[in-house]
């Protein structure tokens, strides 16, 4: 049995990680801004399950739900960074209290989780950190910049962390999901600037437009992505990054494509600059 630490648990693919980890035998330190929305979410799954109000913005409500869930089961084995929110705006449209907003959940929220739970998993020398990113932090798009960008800033902090903490035994995992039929694209999960600038109505407004069209229609599956999650944190080897839906896959692979074709094109620029 392993102990996860899943933040964001009450609903979309947190709540899916979570039923997905309990069926399969394993405890979990559910946390959420409202503790009984956790256990409304498994009443059938309880054995197992130890639910905790914590916001990831406040260290204090997270220090103290790791410390209830070791008292509760004495270790923790995964931490799965998974509370966040879309963000859908033009960067110029997107206000500064929003911008802010969003990196003090979707960054500063994981570095907040971190700085909790690492000091019990480096003590262990074990322990798997999953951070649920996107596909659009590897490869973003007009109107979700701001939302990629702190899906890109995780991605900086995964690569970091795993050469820190692969001396120490402990993995690391950043999941790059693309589109998956939670409620992601709804109220209660994205956030979205009025369309102010009438320029960006070509570029952006026809992502907003997308956006709002594909909600409910979203081809990946979040069961079977909270199956892969858990599976790949029973492995070995895990990866570093984990793709998740044929349109990540796509979407990755023209991002590649992309920068290998205008590094060749200006290599000679880039080794022109030498002493």
């Amino acid at each position: 049995m392993s102990v996860w630490f899943v933040t964001g648990a009450s609903r979309g693919l947190g709540a899916e990680i979570t039923r997905e980890a309990l069926e399969r035998g394993h405890a979990v330190i559910a946390t959420a801004r409202d503790a009984a929305a956790v256990t409304e979410a498994y009443p059938e799954k309880r054995s197992g399950l130890l639910a905790v109000r914590a916001d990831v913005t406040d260290p204090k409500a997270l220090e103290a739900a790791v410390e209830a869930g070791l008292a509760e089961f004495g270790r923790i084995d995964v931490v799965a960074n998974n509370a966040g929110y879309g963000l859908v705006g033009a960067i110029e449209e997107t206000s500064d209290e929003a911008a802010r907003a969003l990196f003090d959940v979707n960054v500063f929220g994981v570095l907040n989780t971190l700085r909790a739970t690492l000091p019990t998993l480096r003590a262990q020398r074990s322990g798997h950190v999953v951070n649920i990113g996107s596909v659009g932090g590897f490869a973003t798009a007009p109107a979700v910049g701001l939302y990629g960008a702190s899906k890109f800033a995780l991605e900086g902090i995964s690569e970091a962390l795993h050469g820190e903490l692969a001396p120490l035994g402990v993995h690391v995992t950043i999941v790059e999901p693309g589109g998956f039929r939670t409620d992601f694209l709804g109220g209660s999960s994205i956030r979205v600037e009025p369309a102010a600038i009438a320029d960006y109505a070509t570029g952006a407004g026809a992502v907003r437009e997308a956006l709002a069209a594909n909600d409910g229609r979203q081809p990946g599956d979040p069961r079977k992505a909270a199956k892969a999650i858990v599976d790949v944190t029973e492995v070995a080897g895990p990866p570093l990054r984990l793709q998740l839906g044929a349109d990540a896959v796509e979407r990755v692979e023209a991002k590649l494509d992309l920068v290998r074709s205008e590094l060749d094109r200006w290599r000679h620029v880039a080794l022109s600059t030498a002493h």
